[in-house]
């Protein structure tokens, strides 16, 4: 077994209702690096959810700082933009005043991503309501970026979004690019998407930033784990450091 100091302890807060965090994450993190999850409570995306999943941030955030991870990340897009621009920080300070740890939301994590990977006007496809859509593109928009286009799925319960396959993520990517945008974003933490963000970024030749990773390369950057992570993009592969 390693040392303490040769291992990294990410805290993941994910929707009690998520069923595929755990697992692309597990499936992603590296050697050394271990994962730790609290659930918040959530069911449906739509706005009352969204907003009521905070309730419990500081009792989750403490347990996982009972496990001495070495930073925190509320792996959520809808959740932590839902309030406009400065509502992440506000979470963040909720994160670190309670566990004593270093956190991030997935909002916060796609704006340093798109600064990072030097994007200034994106695409979104999601799963979920057209409204959450809309209330996802005027964060980003509100932080400084122009989103050309969205489009959603339509789903209201976050099991049935975890229930689709990853086509639905490549074809939706596909069918919403459009020479002027510089990314597309694939929305939502609970969309199977990691599978095949290379193969879409072969397709299209412009980066597919997505909620889980985005939040996986921030938190990862937090624990101060720096390393090149391949086969999930060009964010974990060439901006880590």
């Amino acid at each position: 077994m390693p040392a303490r100091q040769d291992c990294r302890r990410i805290g993941l807060l994910l929707p009690s209702s998520n069923t595929t965090q755990e697992p692309e994450f597990t499936r992603i993190l590296p050697d050394g690096v271990t994962l730790h999850v609290a659930r918040l409570p959530l069911r449906t995306v739509e706005p009352s959810s969204t907003a009521r999943i905070v309730e419990d941030i500081e009792t989750e955030s403490q347990k996982l700082a009972d496990a001495d991870v070495d930073a925190i990340v509320l792996a959520a897009t809808a959740p932590s933009s839902r309030n406009g621009l400065g509502y992440d920080q506000e979470l963040i300070r909720r994160i670190e005043t309670a566990s004593g740890k270093k956190a991030t939301t997935a909002s916060t994590a796609l704006i340093q991503a798109l600064t990072a990977l030097q994007v200034k006007r994106l695409v979104i496809a999601a799963p979920w309501s057209e409204a959450t859509n809309v209330t996802s593109a005027a964060f980003i928009e509100a932080s400084g970026f122009t989103v050309l286009a969205h489009r959603a799925l339509g789903h209201v319960s976050n099991l049935e979004i975890g229930l689709l396959g990853e086509q639905t993520a490549y074809d939706l990517g596909v069918a919403l690019d459009r020479p002027e945008a510089q990314a597309v974003m694939l929305a939502c933490g609970n969309w199977l998407t990691m599978g095949i963000v290379d193969r879409l970024e072969s397709m299209i030749g412009k980066p597919v930033p997505t909620t889980n990773q985005v939040s996986l390369w921030a938190v990862l950057r937090l624990a101060g784990y720096h390393a090149p992570v391949f086969g999930w993009g060009r964010l974990l592969r060439d901006y880590m450091a």
